[in-house]
């Protein structure tokens, strides 16, 4: 079955619970798996029994994790975690996010992405071949789930959100040879949200991190535009709605700052948040009574202002 449905945890470290079923991006495998296939796993970061934190590693076998609602309004976001590229968040930047969307009625895929430091043959455009797959797959299958083709949006953290606005700006990008109907369909969302994004790969506004795992640390300045998402942008580009905030020391606000100045620059339809506290990596649970915490109404509030919702 294309893109097979599989119960949660089947061959794979155990997820958390909350998703429906896991869909596989690539039932017959993902494209230019390396010599030696990594090997996932799935360490628990969180120090708070009650409270998850885990990041999953060495991605063999990309997949999404379905959020349901019971009541579905058409519009469905994928989810991409961040990670610096050398991992991606499962719970708070991937979960809980479903988990919310699901329950104001959206239809959420949270993607578990290929990583460029595994040796995959595609490089550093490994996370964008999973990114555009998940989205022809969501979009094929769009009946199924009680989707409006046209109301596919996407959501991207951090280095997740570099992946996002990759994704938003390099859609039709050629980055694997297709496998079957669904790699005819258009990978670009209705809409993205990008929180506190990685966007630029050039020193000294990028993050050491994401950009190491991405491009390598001695990439040359023709690497490093290539994979800077902000010079990208084009007439094609969907609405954006950035979130960052000021007192970042991970990933400097000038990520955000710089895609927001393109988006505008092409004329493509964008709103951005600064707020002064937050730091980085908040997602839900890290805003709590900061005035960061609004973040989530607001996007929504602009998603139905794009008449998205």
């Amino acid at each position: 079955m294309l893109g097979s449905t599989l119960p949660v945890g089947a061959d794979t470290p155990t997820l958390p619970s909350g998703p429906s079923e896991i869909i596989d991006l690539w039932p017959h495998g993902a494209p230019g798996m390396p010599m030696v296939p990594p090997a996932e796993d799935m360490p628990e970061r969180s120090t708070n029994p009650a409270l998850h934190d885990r990041a999953l590693m060495h991605i063999a076998r990309p997949r999404m994790a379905v959020f349901r609602p019971a009541r579905p309004n058409g519009g469905a976001v994928l989810v991409f975690p961040g990670g610096s590229y050398r991992y991606v968040v499962v719970d708070k930047e991937g979960y809980e996010l479903g988990a919310w969307l699901a329950a104001r009625g959206v239809t959420a895929f949270v993607v578990f992405y290929r990583l460029p430091g595994d040796g995959w043959a595609a490089g550093p455009d490994v996370a964008l071949s999973d990114a555009q797959r998940a989205m022809r797959l969501v979009c094929q299958r769009a009946g199924e789930f009680g989707i409006d083709p046209n109301r596919i949006g996407a959501m991207g953290f951090s280095a997740g959100g570099h992946l996002c606005a990759d994704l938003v700006t390099r859609f039709d990008a050629q980055t694997y040879a297709a496998r079957d109907a669904a790699d005819a369909l258009s990978a670009r969302p209705a809409l993205a949200a990008l929180l506190y994004p990685v966007i630029s790969m050039a020193p000294p506004i990028a993050h050491a991190g994401s950009r190491e795992q991405l491009i390598g640390a001695s990439a040359t300045r023709a690497l490093e535009d290539a994979h800077s998402p902000h010079l990208h942008v084009g007439k094609d580009t969907p609405p954006c709605f950035l979130c960052a905030a000021e007192d970042d020391s991970a990933v400097p606000v000038a990520n955000s700052l710089l895609f927001h100045a393109a988006l505008k620059a092409a004329n493509v339809r964008a709103e951005m948040h600064l707020f002064a506290e937050g730091g980085h990596g908040f997602g839900l649970r890290g805003v709590v009574g900061k005035p960061a915490a609004i973040w989530p109404a607001l996007f929504l509030a602009w998603a139905r202002s794009q008449q998205f919702f």
